[in-house]
This record gives C-alpha cells, sequence and structure tokens, in this order.
C-alpha cells in the first residue's frame, strides 16, 4: 500500500469546497474528495502546532507525554528516567515506528522539527527532508522535495509520505503574482457591521486592533504590515475583513494547487489509482471567532476540529460523510489496524477500522480538546455542544466557563452557561472523569497544564501582560486594561 499524508498547518474545515465553502479554494482536494470519506467531526486532542502533532504521531494526550505547549517544561517530553530502555517511548511506539514494523517505507518533507526543536517527532521515519524555512517557506520550496521523492520511490510499493505545507499559517505569504482569484467573490456573511463595531472594544492576542505581527500591537507589529500586504496590521472595516479572508483564501488554493501537481506526479507514475491519500491539518484558525483573528489561541470548535479526508482504494467508493466524533489520532489508530498491524497499550488513539470499513459511523461519546499555548483552556465536545473551561484567558477577558451550541451557533457568538446549567453539569462530569482517566493511566501523575500555569502564564502570554496594560491605555481601552488588572492581580504582584 501506498499513502501519501498532506498535512497543511492551520487550515479550516469551512473553507474547503467539499466542506460546503462558497469559494472555490480547492478544486483537486474536492475531487479526491468525491471518493473519500470526509469526517465532519476530527479533532486534535491538544493544539497547536507542537502539542498537536505530539499527540498524532505519538498517539497519546499531551497529558501522557508531556507536550502540551510551546515553550517552557511543557514543550518537551516528559523525562522517562529509570524506566526507559535503549531507546524512548516515542521510538518504540510511534506512529511511524509501527509503520516500519509493517514495512512500510516513511518519510516526511517537512521543517516542523527544526522549528519548535521537536526531536522527539522524527521518531520511526526513515527520511526527513527540511524544506528549510523553519515553517516560514512556501509550497514552491515544499513541492519540489515532494516530487522528487515521488520520482524515486512513488513506484515502489508499501511507503508513507508526509508532506506538510505552511502556507495557511500567518503569515500569509502566497507570491503576488499568484494573484488573488476571489477578488470578486463575498467574504463569509457572518461578520457583520455590528459584529465588527463590537470586536473594537476587545483585548488580547490577535484581536482585530492588534491583528498583525506578534499579535500584541508593537511599533514593530504595525510597521511589518508592510512586508505581508494581504494582512491588514489593524481590522477596522468590513474591507480590511475581507482583504484577511482573500489572504486565507488564496493561501489555500495555492496549496491545492500544488497537491494537484502531487496527484499528477502520482498519475505519471501510474499508481494514482492505487494511493491512499490522507488530508487534514494540525490545527484550525481563528477568523473572528470570540475575538480573534489569524491565530490558534483556544480549545474551542474552530482550532481543535481539523478536516480530515481519507481516499482509500478498495474501501472507500464515491464521497461519503462520517459525522461521527473522532480524536484525530483515532484516524491514525485505524490505519495502523487496517495495514494489519497491532496497536500498543501506551496509545490513547482508538481504531475503528470495523466502521470505516462498512462506511458506518462509529465514534466516541465525547471529546476533551486541550490547549495551553496562548491560553489555557480544556473543551469537552458532546452532542450538539462544546463547553470550554479557561483557566488562563491569554489577557482576552475570556469567561470562566463558556458553553455553545456548535451546529446552530457555530461561530461562537451565543454563550448558554445560564441558560443550560444542566449541560455544564454533563460536560464538567465528562471533563471531571477524563481528568482521573488520564491520572489514572499517567507514569507521572502530573497534569503539565498545571506546570503551565505555575511557570506564570502560557508560553505566548508570558511577560505580555504590563507592556499590554500601557498598549490598551494608549488606544482608550483603559476600562479593559483596568478588567485585567483586576483578573490577573496574583501575576501583577509577582512582577
Amino acid at each position: 500500500m501506498r499513502i501519501l499524508y498532506i498535512d497543511i498547518d492551520s487550515l479550516r474545515p469551512d473553507h474547503l469546497g467539499c466542506y460546503g465553502y462558497h469559494r472555490d479554494t480547492s478544486p483537486n482536494i474536492n475531487r479526491i474528495a468525491q471518493n473519500a470519506v470526509r469526517f465532519e467531526n476530527c479533532y486534535v486532542s491538544d493544539s497547536p502546532c507542537l502539542p498537536s502533532r505530539t499527540a498524532l504521531f505519538s498517539g497519546r494526550f499531551g497529558f501522557q507525554t508531556g507536550v502540551v505547549g510551546h515553550g517552557g517544561t511543557s514543550a518537551q517530553p516528559f523525562i522517562e528516567g529509570s524506566s526507559r530502555s535503549f531507546s524512548d517511548t516515542f521510538a518504540r511506539t510511534s506512529w511511524m515506528s509501527l509503520l516500519g514494523k509493517l514495512g512500510y517505507r516513511t518519510a516526511s518533507v517537512s521543517s516542523f522539527g527544526q522549528r519548535h526543536g521537536a526531536w522527539h517527532w522524527y521518531a520511526g521515519f526513515n527520511e526527513v527532508m527540511n524544506s528549510g524555512g523553519g515553517g516560514n517557506e512556501i509550497a514552491d520550496d515544499v513541492t519540489p522535495l515532494a516530487l522528487d521523492w515521488l520520482s524515486r520511490h512513488g513506484e515502489n510499493d508499501n511507503w508513507f509520505l508526509h508532506v506538510n505545507y505552511w502556507d495557511a499559517h500567518l503569515h500569509y505569504r502566497t507570491p503576488e503574482e499568484f494573484g488573488n482569484p476571489f477578488e470578486n467573490d463575498p467574504p463569509p456573511d457572518w461578520i457583520t457591521q455590528d459584529y465588527l463595531d463590537m470586536s473594537q472594544d476587545a483585548c488580547g492576542m490577535r484581536c482585530a486592533q492588534e491583528a498583525l505581527g506578534g499579535g500584541w500591537g508593537t511599533d514593530d507589529d504595525i510597521n511589518s504590515y508592510k512586508d505581508f500586504p494581504r494582512e491588514p496590521a489593524q481590522l477596522k472595516t468590513i474591507d480590511d475583513i475581507k482583504t484577511w479572508i482573500d489572504g486565507y483564501d488564496v493561501a489555500i488554493h495555492y496549496v491545492d494547487t500544488h497537491i494537484g501537481m502531487l496527484f499528477d506526479r502520482l498519475t505519471e507514475l501510474g499508481v494514482m489509482d492505487e494511493v491512499v491519500v490522507v488530508i487534514s491539518a494540525d490545527h484550525g484558525e481563528s477568523l473572528g471567532e470570540l475575538n480573534v483573528w489569524g491565530g490558534h489561541h483556544l480549545a474551542d470548535y474552530w482550532i481543535n476540529r481539523v478536516p480530515l479526508i481519507v481516499h482509500f482504494p478498495g474501501i472507500t467508493d464515491g464521497e461519503q460523510v462520517d459525522s461521527a466524533l473522532h480524536y484525530q489520532f483515532d484516524w491514525a489508530a485505524t490505519l495502523v489496524e487496517l495495514l494489519g498491524g497491532d496497536l500498543l497499550d501506551v496509545w490513547d488513539g482508538k481504531s475503528f477500522a470495523d466502521s470505516f470499513r462498512q462506511g458506518k459511523n462509529n465514534g466516541r461519546d465525547y471529546l476533551v480538546l486541550s490547549h495551553a499555548a496562548m491560553t489555557a483552556q480544556r473543551s469537552v465536545r458532546f452532542d450538539d455542544y462544546q463547553y470550554i473551561r479557561t483557566y488562563h484567558d491569554g489577557y482576552k477577558l475570556l469567561d470562566p466557563e463558556l458553553l455553545f451550541n456548535v451546529v446552530d451557533d457555530p461561530h461562537e457568538t451565543h454563550n448558554l452557561t445560564q441558560a443550560h446549567p444542566e449541560l455544564l453539569h454533563q460536560a464538567t462530569h465528562y471533563l471531571t472523569q477524563w481528568h482521573s482517566d488520564m491520572i489514572a493511566k499517567s507514569s507521572t501523575a502530573t497534569d503539565p497544564m498545571v506546570m503551565v500555569l505555575k511557570e506564570g502564564a502560557p508560553y505566548h502570554s508570558r511577560d505580555k501582560l504590563l507592556p499590554y496594560l500601557k498598549r490598551l491605555r494608549d488606544t482608550g481601552r483603559a476600562h479593559l486594561a483596568d478588567r485585567l488588572v483586576e483578573r490577573h492581580q496574583s501575576e501583577l504582584a509577582e512582577t
């Protein structure tokens, strides 16, 4: 079996045509989706980038690996200590290691490990081709490496190739000559003038008034706008919103053209009909939800939910939809079983291979999702709802508890915590049960999110409060600064 895994950073499902988007962003992805299973409710267990890919390729929650953030202790796996054998757990039990045991040649075209110092992530790969930009490269830098590898190995059997595109991640770097095919297309209509006006009275990294650069509104952020013409430095008008959405959608379309090149090479080699094609992402992106723009800062519907499209010759026939709740690493477990492998007890991923073969929906009753890089949150996805518990708000003044009906209100505009206390009780019961299960399975009995909080704040928010309070007061938002001071008195006392 030949397997091509296309990993598009920061890709939201709802901006793909096969998920119902009104713009033609993804004709090549749409084409493969016509004979694939499209997963409507696939979620990364941990976000954003480093925790997500660590979870997927290890098959384990960040709670078990220790990797839940982007810096500090939580950006490194737990030290295994005296129980460590000649090789560590990642080397023995990673997704790629399991495929290697099944006789697969595994390769990656990605700079991810270098970008995040994620050396554990390389475990099990036979080859890693670093595209060299530390995550700032564009598809033109990635595709030639993938095409060359396919030319040399594509006709062989039993390979797994991971191709990592970064273009949908800020900053939007699509070459100017690619143009804007969506110049005359309207943006999504949920962002009204009233919503935009309300968003001006918000705070936190990548709110409407601090959208660009590092997202905290420094002079360097504002001055950097000239380098990224597809991103307004501040979002004050509907035209600004359109420019931003266009930048994101153009990036997706640009990647899609490169995916078409990969498909063309496989067709030239005469093996396209025999390749398992998987298209997914490490996390989604906020595009205005909860007053966050172009960031992946939350454990909400739009950040932890990712596209998953699986074309599997001999199993998928025509367009199918799986609406059950799945963790992304459940798909990794499923692939291992479909290829004849056995899962290990250390994995948190659960295979749904039987239901996949039968075209049936069979997932989990609920999911617990975590984020600890910009904010510190855990959420519970169950039935039509998503409950979000915030332990550190990343200076966004988020309510400690949020509850949304993500089917009727996907853009998270109506907090239902007061209206449905019974759902809060149900969600907190799930969260408590999950936490108990994690502690029981843990080799350290340590919750790594607690470590994040003990180190002062999530990595991307650490040491930002004092200068940001000044920024808020200088820009007519002193009332928001006062609220942050009241909420974060303990942090200020330590400075």
